[in-house]
């Protein structure tokens, strides 16, 4: 199964300063999105994916004051960047930041990961850029899915079974579509549902490069301007 690889809630949820970051990371894609448009989720397809890609990891509260900050005409501005390197064992990791000071997230990213090893250089070439839909389900289920999501023209790449999770594999532009299109058989509980990195050739890692990885994504985690981060490596 082609398991995205963003580091994510699952690592962060081990200690509080790493859940905090995690809630400060959501509050301020959420409200980057409702400034880029119009504050209400159901005319801003930007707010509405943000919300989705945090609502299970986030309390709801945190969601709906980014919003409120939003609405209140804050004027703070967040710059996205992005910043690419070649990590321990031949990993690569891409970071993404959202930041009100783009030299500090810069010094603060690269001493991460410098520190581990790592180097900057370009990588982005890869990963692909795509849409993914998680949930639980069967055979049964996998199979009822593919048919009605080519049937509805989404430009699927895959639609995998694994434990009991399917995931699917799409064109990013086609992630709504698809949505709705599994919504109206009754998928309508998604463990992750977003556009994301998918690494086009995954590696495993063992011994220090391996723990030097892993040590790597924690702190960058913990960062306080780091938005996402994508790696090669499939065995964290």
């Amino acid at each position: 199964m082609g398991r995205h690889f963003e580091v994510r809630a699952a690592a962060m949820a081990a200690t509080a300063k790493a859940k905090s970051a995690i809630y400060m990371r959501a509050s301020k894609e959420i409200y980057a999105a409702a400034k880029s448009g119009v504050p209400d989720p159901e005319a801003n397809l930007a707010l509405r994916s943000a919300i989705e890609k945090y609502r299970k990891t986030c309390p709801k509260d945190v969601i709906d004051r980014a919003i409120e900050k939003a609405k209140g005409g804050d004027a703070t501005a967040y710059i996205a960047g992005r910043y690419e390197f070649f990590g321990p064992g031949g990993s690569y990791i891409i970071v993404d930041t959202l930041t009100d000071n783009v030299n500090r997230a810069l010094v603060n990213v690269r001493t991460i990961v410098t520190r581990k090893g790592g180097k900057m250089g370009s990588v982005a070439y890869n990963f692909s850029y795509k849409g993914i839909l998680d949930f639980k389900g069967d055979q049964a289920l996998r199979d009822k899915v593919e048919e009605n999501l080519i049937l509805g023209d989404v430009d699927v790449s895959s639609v995998d079974l694994t434990d009991g999770e399917i995931e699917v594999q799409m064109a990013p532009n086609d992630l709504e579509k698809a949505k709705e299109i599994l919504k109206g058989i009754g998928v309508t509980d998604f463990d992750a549902a977003e556009a994301t990195m998918m690494a086009n050739e995954p590696i495993a890692l063992e011994g220090d490069d391996l723990q030097k990885v892993k040590d790597m994504l924690a702190d960058l985690d913990e960062c306080e301007d780091v938005q996402n981060v994508y790696t090669n490596v499939d065995n964290l």
